[in-house]
């Protein structure tokens, strides 16, 4: 996709974050190495219902194939944050939205968020979809908190849970 993609911050949002790159990026196959590290640290937290980690390069590398990973670079060389975006029968579809552990509660999520969403209106969507985990309160919580609104279920198929769950699915009109 050809597509500039830049970020909408202010000086707030950037004292709340601290020094880091000014603009989201496309990520670029040397990025994946790093995206890799930086999701299976921020998924970490997923460790009370599942094993192991959240991906692989194989995967990474292949969703990157299928869609594009944006970032947020940090100050030490490694990935801030990121987020993994695609269109999907003509709907914008977030996934694997990671914030490094010392950096959440910064606005990154939120910030890399508000990009997918005028990205996918850019490229003639109406809606942006995901999916959480049902055991990830927070998650639902904070994705209401932005406007989005559960439609669903899904079977949760990613990695063997030690604990029942499901995705529960949600979506948002842009």
């Amino acid at each position: 996709m050809g597509l500039a993609i830049a970020s909408t911050t202010n000086a707030r949002d950037e004292f709340r974050a601290g020094p880091m790159a000014p603009s989201v990026r496309r990520a670029g196959v040397a990025d994946l190495p790093a995206l890799c590290r930086l999701v299976n640290r921020a998924y970490e937290v997923e460790a009370f219902f599942v094993d192991g980690d959240r991906t692989g390069l194989v995967e990474v590398a292949r969703l990157a194939e299928e869609g594009q990973f944006l970032v947020l670079d940090g100050v030490d060389g490694e990935l801030a944050a990121a987020v993994h975006v695609r269109v999907e029968d003509g709907r914008g579809r977030l996934s694997m939205l990671s914030v490094a552990p010392e950096l959440q509660g910064r606005g990154l999520g939120h910030r890399l968020v508000a990009v997918v969403e005028a990205m996918s209106a850019a490229l003639g969507c109406s809606v942006v979809t995901l999916d959480v985990v049902n055991l990830r309160e927070e998650l639902g919580s904070w994705y209401r908190s932005l406007g989005y609104r559960e439609v669903g279920t899904a079977p949760y198929d990613h990695r063997p849970p030690r604990r029942a769950c499901h995705f529960v699915c949600f979506e948002k009109r842009i």
